[in-house]
């Protein structure tokens, strides 16, 4: 049986094919159109699935989205009207795109396959956040789980939580949109003069400089949190209804500070914000955890939703206890909706049986993969220097010998990852014992502000060497922060709070980098390499050679290795340096 699942037309578009309850192809349609968080019908990712597998869409039995249109335009409609006259201009804006794509969404989406196929497989609708509850449990490594899901909002739902057990999936509790933890962050995070639903990661990489001063002033005014772990904001202070903002001039007026734009300098209030926003999430994301906990009494939790990528969050609900293993869909987003779309038809329509594994979504590496003699033909066609090992051995030697010498090596190796993570297949790696190595990837590689943290990826083996964490627990997605332990010394991937969000590399689940970090072992002493994704600021991640190519030579990283081939910028002419290569450098 295959089931495709589709998520589009909000952010973050993607495909999604499953076989036989197995995930074989996944990947968000930004990486081919190169549109951050593109919100398209994602054609060429559909493309993609039946070509990996290497079928006909006339094969796939059913059709699954993510969510259901008409619930969510009732949701649109009901605000408007509630809030009319204002959020006029949003409702103009927003009615063209609905009257030509989601009133006849059906229609819509079938058109829209019939490049793929005259023959349209029955098309079914998930609700938005069953597809994130299905997308974290079916995929988790529990037979038996707790689910729980925050992000933005779906139809109505903004936070819910649901019990796992096998293939069934019982809701237990909603909170309904107005009152969003998802949409209370993204506010602040426009106020701070961050791009709304693009960089929220900024301000929850900003917040480790500022002191949480505001974080009474945010719960006796912004937010009340309930007894039972609920939450309501004050519609005072938010409107959701506005197409540029988030929030009403009395939120500028209650902290005395103007809206920061853009390019504004951050000043002490922007970090003390940040700090106090991401104190108050943290709080009201460990009290649902407690309220799922009482209500359930699992021992287990997993987890999906925008706001499940919040890894600083994340580490301090594993710090708190409260449940013994938390496993998170690394593709907690909208993109992740599709997989949970199509396996919530596969467990809880079709009722088959189901096995939890501990590497279900294959390291999430679901995407494309491009072969050597493409590779080497892209290489020749851009008239470029490069060198092909035979051994992969010597290879990673090589690697290691350039991390060493101080250089930043992009690496371009196997199927891309599904989720916004490089896990070592689209990444961008350096030694994290260079002092110097987190302002030359933040300024000159990844060209953005100077305040972002990097991630250390870390043998499995050492984990516990270095930070404070507990031995044979699993992080291989880079979901959650902890403690860099003192006595290491590692500058580069050490927050300005002593924290980091780590990627641990197991050799059964990425076997390659893990390949790659033992090499570099070997050489140095250390098991720790810088892990960015492989993309500059504004751009999705590199998907094919060509975009790997083309990021090398429009920023300052010394290496490129592709598959079996390795490029050294010291080593092109000064034609190819000065050519213009494509970039998008974009607004982020």
């Amino acid at each position: 049986m295959y089931i495709l699942g589709l998520s589009c037309f909000y952010h973050d578009s993607s495909a999604v094919l499953i076989k036989d309850g197995q995930v074989i192809a996944a990947v968000e349609e930004e990486r081919f159109s190169r549109k951050k968080h593109d919100q398209s019908f994602p054609v060429h990712s559909v493309e993609f699935c039946l070509n990996f597998a290497q079928i006909t869409l006339d094969l796939v039995d059913v059709i699954v989205f993510y969510d259901k249109p008409f619930l969510k335009f009732d949701r649109i409609l009901e605000t408007y009207f509630a809030s009319a006259p204002f959020g006029l201009k949003s409702f103009l804006t927003a009615m063209p795109i609905w009257l030509k794509e989601k009133i006849f969404f059906k229609k819509y989406l079938k058109d829209s396959l019939k490049k793929f196929s005259k023959n349209i497989p029955p098309l079914y609708f998930s609700e938005h956040h069953l597809s994130h509850a299905a997308s974290s449990f079916y995929a988790s490594p529990f037979n038996e789980a707790a689910v729980l899901c925050i992000d933005g909002v779906g139809e109505w739902a903004t936070t819910s939580g649901w019990m796992g057990n096998a293939t069934e999936l019982k809701p237990i509790f909603e909170i309904h949109f107005p009152h969003s933890l998802g949409l209370f962050y993204s506010a602040f995070t426009g106020y701070l003069g961050f791009k709304v639903n693009s960089g929220e990661y900024k301000m929850m990489g900003l917040a480790p400089y500022g002191l949480p001063i505001y974080e009474k002033i945010i719960f006796d005014n912004c937010i009340h949190l309930n007894l039972d772990g609920s939450f309501q904001l004050n519609l005072e202070y938010f409107d959701f209804t506005q197409t540029d903002y988030m929030f009403t001039e009395k939120l500028i007026n209650l902290f005395q500070q103007p809206l920061r734009r853009d390019e504004d300098p951050l000043n002490s209030f922007h970090k003390d914000l940040a700090a106090s926003v991401q104190a108050v999430t943290e709080k009201i994301v460990i009290n649902l955890a407690r309220q799922i906990k009482l209500q359930t009494g699992a021992e287990n939790l997993t987890m999906a939703g925008g706001v499940a990528l919040n890894c600083v969050a994340n580490g301090k609900l594993k710090e708190s206890g409260i449940f013994k293993n938390i496993w998170i869909q690394p593709a907690s987003g909208d993109s992740g909706g599709a997989l949970g779309a199509a396996l919530a038809y596969y467990y809880l329509v079709k009722s088959n049986p189901r096995i939890a594994s501990s590497n279900y979504q294959n390291g999430s590496l679901l995407g494309p993969n491009y072969s050597l003699d493409f590779i080497k033909k892209n290489l020749q066609e851009s008239g470029l220097n490069f060198n092909e090992e035979s051994s992969v051995d010597e290879l990673d030697q090589k690697i290691s010998q350039e991390l060493i010498s101080g250089n930043v090596v992009g690496l371009f190796q196997g199927r891309m990852e599904f989720g916004p993570r490089a896990l070592g297949s689209r990444s961008i790696i350096g030694d994290p014992r260079d002092p110097k190595m987190q302002s030359i990837m933040n300024l000159k590689i990844k060209k953005r502000e100077s305040f972002r943290p990097f991630a250390p990826a870390i043998l499995k083996e050492y984990v516990n060497e270095y930070f404070t964490w507990e031995e044979n627990l699993s992080s291989p997605y880079m979901l959650f922060t902890t403690q860099v332990k003192s006595r290491v010394s590692l500058p580069a991937i050490t927050h300005v709070d002593g924290s980091a969000r780590i990627q641990i590399v197991d050799q059964n689940i990425h076997s390659r980098f893990h390949k790659i970090l033992s090499a570099f072992y070997k050489k140095s002493g250390c098991p720790v390499l810088i892990n960015t994704s492989f993309n500059v600021r504004g751009e999705p991640i590199v998907l094919s050679p060509q975009d790997a190519i083309n990021c090398f030579m429009t920023t300052e990283m010394d290496v490129l290795v592709l598959e079996n081939f390795i490029l050294r910028k010291s080593e092109q002419t000064i034609d190819l340096l000065s050519r213009q290569w494509i970039n998008a450098y974009a607004k982020d």
